[in-house]
């Protein structure tokens, strides 16, 4: 199975070195940011079957890995 990258670089790789500012100096950012690359990883491991997960359950994660990726991109854009 051919999985898409979406580690934020590869999202938003325009944005790169205001997201590194940011993580340093903006704290919700940061927590934002780590959130989002923790589901991240979570998702392609259930998508790589390392671990077992209901379809509602991965779905319910992906729903909220693209919430947290709209909020980091209102963040970039201000």
């Amino acid at each position: 199975m051919d999985l898409l990258n979406h580690d934020l670089a590869h999202e938003f790789p325009t944005h790169i070195e205001k997201m590194r500012t940011l993580k340093m100096s903006d704290a919700y950012f940061a927590k934002l940011f780590t959130e989002y690359d923790e589901n991240n990883h979570a998702i392609a491991k259930y998508e790589l079957g390392a671990e077992v997960i209901s379809d509602d359950a991965l779905e319910a994660l992906k729903k909220k890995r693209l919430a947290t990726k709209d909020e980091i991109y209102q963040i970039l854009l201000s």
